[in-house]
Parts: structure tokens; C-alpha cells; sequence
């Protein structure tokens, strides 16, 4: 995941233009771009992927508990699940993260998953199934939340979270700890076991919720089932 205060261009890879069912007069189009993480890799099908009322963004797994269960709740991934070697799926409004099994090779997995999304698309199948919290996200400022928890929701909804989806990834709030100072987070997509995350929180998020916030002292980052020791970041000394 890059920096959002240093950011450098990483350009679109792959474009398909499919005729679904042999019929040229609609197309889909469909641009990849890779990610700062060399195992995820962003579809963009030219389309809405998630409409607003599922959030800012879906996160699946292909391990954990509940894995199964929640992947059923989305035939699109489902579908790319379908696909040997793809790790996660983070669906966004307008695009597609997919991560790969560190030990599975781009090459054979791209044709696949483009087939898997056309192939989707052409069908007019729901993304989504099931809604759990209609209008409400992880960013949507409730009325029992006060003035700091207002503020670190409207700092990551309007200025964190577009330049992380950006990069084919997303940032969900978790909480807030008045007595310690820190901010909990949640990362997906590509974010996930990016080489780059930890400067990105640090450099991007916690910098600028601590430069607005005065009651902010660190970010501490929850992570999946699967993941390491949980990241907590305070201001260096």
C-alpha cells in the first residue's frame, strides 16, 4: 500500500473488450491495474461492482470461521473463489481487488479471473444477496458518537479512505479508546500484508488524524483470524 503523502503512478496493465454471447453490440470492458502489493492485483469492470447500501466495501476470505458463510453472501465471490489460488476478495464500488496465493503465479490466474468476471457480469447476477446494516457503515456518524468520534469518521470517510481504494484497497474504522488515545482500524484488499501498510499508516492516517485531533495518539491496526501480532503505532519520540 503506498504513502498518501508520497505516491507514485502505477499504470493500468491489462484491457479486455469481451462481446458477450458473440454479439459485438455490448461490451464489457475491463482494465486491471496492478497494486503496491504483488500479490493483489485491481479489476475495474467499467461498471458499479457494490451499490451504496452494502457500505464503501466487502472484504472475503478463504479461511476463517465464518469464511463460507460470508462468501455465499456474494455470487461474484463466489464465483471468483471458484478460481484456484485467490486468497481474498475485496469488492468495492467501482472495482475488484483480488489476492492471490503468495505461492500462485499471475500469468495463468489473470485470464481465469477475467473470464470468471465476465462471465458474471454477463449473467446480470446480484453482487450481493443480503444486506446486513442498510445505510449504515463503518464511517456513518451515529448519534451517541461525540465530537472525536464524529471527526475521525469524517477524516477517514472524505480524506483516508479515497486515497487507500485508490489503491485497490479500503480502511474500515473499528473504535475509539479515549483513555489510551489510540484509533482502531481494520484494513482490506490489497492492504492486507502489503509490504508498505505500516508506512502508510503511519505516514497517512495516524499523521493526519493526530494533526485534526488532538486526542488521537496512535493507531492501532485489528487484524484477521489468520494475521500476525496485531500493529500499534504511537508518535515517535
Amino acid at each position: 500500500m503506498r504513502s498518501l503523502i508520497s505516491r507514485q503512478k502505477y499504470l493500468p496493465n491489462i484491457n479486455y473488450v469481451v462481446s458477450v454471447y458473440g454479439f459485438p453490440r455490448r461490451n464489457i470492458f475491463i482494465d486491471s491495474e496492478t497494486t503496491p502489493n504483488p500479490h493483489s492485483m485491481k479489476f475495474k469492470p467499467g461498471r458499479e461492482v457494490l451499490s451504496e447500501e452494502h457500505g464503501t466495501g466487502m472484504y472475503f476470505q478463504s479461511n476463517g470461521t465464518d469464511s463460507y458463510r460470508e462468501i455465499s453472501k456474494s455470487p461474484l465471490a463466489k464465483a471468483l473463489f471458484s478460481v484456484s489460488g485467490v486468497k481474498s476478495v475485496f469488492l468495492g464500488r467501482d472495482f475488484i481487488t483480488i489476492t492471490k496465493q503468495s505461492d500462485e503465479s499471475w500469468l495463468p490466474l489473470k485470464p481465469q479471473l477475467f473470464s470468471a468476471i465476465m462471465d458474471f457480469f454477463a449473467e446480470n447476477k446480484p453482487v450481493m444477496t443480503s444486506i446486513t446494516q442498510e445505510g449504515v457503515s463503518d464511517t456513518t456518524i451515529l448519534d451517541t458518537d461525540d465530537e472525536i468520534v464524529a471527526t475521525i469518521k469524517e477524516l477517514m470517510e472524505t480524506r483516508i479512505r479515497p486515497s487507500v481504494q485508490e489503491d485497490g484497497g479500503d480502511i474500515f474504522y473499528e473504535g475509539f479508546d479515549p483513555i489510551t488515545g489510540l484509533v482502531k482500524v481494520r484494513l482490506a484488499g490489497s492492504c492486507v500484508g502489503c509490504p508498505s501498510s505500516t508506512v502508510t499508516l503511519r505516514n497517512g492516517v495516524e499523521n493526519m488524524l493526530m494533526h485534526y485531533i488532538p486526542e488521537v495518539k496512535g493507531i492501532e491496526e485489528v487484524l484477521y483470524e489468520d494475521s500476525d501480532a496485531p500493529l500499534k503505532l504511537s508518535p515517535t519520540t
